[in-house]
């Protein structure tokens, strides 16, 4: 008898540290299993969450990976060959840093993952990515727009669309939209994103004959009122800067302060609601492309909105409201992707995923989703949104389609 109580005693103290290590990810956990319990006997399919919790994109990362959590609760199983697997997210924050990334990749691949989702940010997905294309692992980028995620590698695959179509979509916007002859663009030294988006920007602009200034701020830099005296001095008709949350809430609200009267384009990092809070009161005007606009798919914006409402941790990842970002729509599909490429594969061998998913095709609540032969996003549609200012809401401008690729 006082086996079998020890053993009891053993076994209530192991159910709760499984209970305890199934706590959601923070800025300081570099893995974790989901709050889905786990059962002994359970057949388990592992999916990376490859995204930014720390740093600079943490804001657009947490956003993300609420998407995949929302679909996770909603689907927590799939079928597969007969058999049914739970469903296990898997998280590796990569801290928004390129020197961070491989490290968060490789804890992926030796978590024995099927298959990898993220990251928001194209720099990390490129220093992270090789890492998986060593394992074999395939991975799905969320929203990093940037053309060389996938150039030149057999790994790689996205949803979204690329910083060419959506330079070439608010290029064309500023024009048409403020007759802009001159454009002032503004991004970090160094980053990918930042400096392929003005590159692109600048290459359309020009074509059609207007005058673009560039410059080039430092990582690390917190005064931009040198940059934006500048913009002004030059008498530029639009600002563009496709920067990181953090640096474009700085930007903004130092702008509000220099009495700046040139509307701002902003790309697809903007669409966050920490923006719309440093703009809330001021008369400055902002417009941004992005993937999705709050009202597209109703059924799914009842069912994220009543999730983060009834979740505190869902809230604070979500900035403190309800509001639903793009990004976190994209990851929502996403999941489902994911499931679409196990589901066709007949298995949750990642080798055998990763043949799979060149033909997967879903209808996701950003659209439909298919691959083209570079695994780029056959996508072809943007949404232009203008914040307002005194509601910190965003409105939908409208939406330009034109060739992704």
């Amino acid at each position: 008898m006082k086996k079998i109580v020890a053993m009891l005693l053993v076994l209530c103290i192991a159910i709760g540290l499984v209970a305890c290590g199934a706590a959601p990810a923070t800025e300081n956990t570099e893995t974790t299993e989901t709050t889905e319990t786990v059962e002994a006997g359970d057949k388990v399919v592992k999916i990376g969450v490859f995204e930014p919790t720390s740093g600079d994109s943490a804001s657009g990362g947490k956003k993300e990976v609420l998407g995949m959590q929302y679909a996770n609760a909603e689907t927590p199983e799939i079928e597969i060959g007969g058999e049914t697997y739970k469903v296990e997210l898997v998280y590796a924050d990569n801290g928004s840093s390129t020197d961070k990334a491989p490290s968060a990749a490789s804890t992926l691949v030796s978590e024995g993952v099927s298959i990898v989702l993220g990251s928001y940010g194209s720099g990390v997905s490129m220093a992270g990515g090789p890492m998986f294309g060593d394992a074999g692992i395939p991975a799905v980028g969320v929203t990093c727009t940037n053309p060389n995620v996938t150039a030149g590698n057999d790994y790689y695959w996205r949803i979204c669309f690329l910083d060419n179509f959506q330079a070439d979509v608010l290029a064309s916007f500023a024009m048409d939209k403020f007759d802009a002859k001159v454009a002032y663009c503004l991004g970090e030294s160094g980053n990918e994103y930042d400096q392929g988006l003005v590159a692109f920007f600048k290459q359309v602009f020009e074509a059609a004959g207007g005058t673009v200034i560039t410059d080039s701020f430092p990582t690390g830099n917190s005064d931009f009122n040198s940059y934006l005296s500048k913009a002004k001095s030059e008498g530029a008709d639009v600002i563009f800067t496709p920067v990181s949350i953090a640096y474009a809430v700085q930007i903004i609200s130092q702008a509000a302060s220099l009495g700046i009267e040139a509307p701002f384009l902003g790309s697809d990092t903007l669409d966050d609601n920490m923006v719309l809070e440093a703009i809330k009161g001021t008369d400055l005007e902002l417009y941004v492309s992005t993937f999705y606009q709050e009202g597209g798919a109703p059924e799914f914006d009842a069912g994220i909105k009543e999730y983060i409402n009834t979740n505190s941790e869902a809230m604070t990842a979500n900035g403190g409201n309800d509001t639903i970002s793009a990004v976190t729509a994209m990851g929502y599909d996403a999941y489902y992707v994911a499931l679409e490429a196990m589901k066709a594969a007949g298995s949750v061998e990642a080798g055998a995923v990763k043949a799979a998913l060149p033909g997967v095709t879903y209808e996701g609540v950003s659209g439909a989703i298919a691959f083209d032969e570079i695994g780029d996003a056959v996508r072809d549609t943007a949404y232009i949104k203008t914040a307002d200012t005194a509601n910190a809401a965003w409105i939908l401008e409208t939406v330009q389609t034109g060739s992704a690729n």
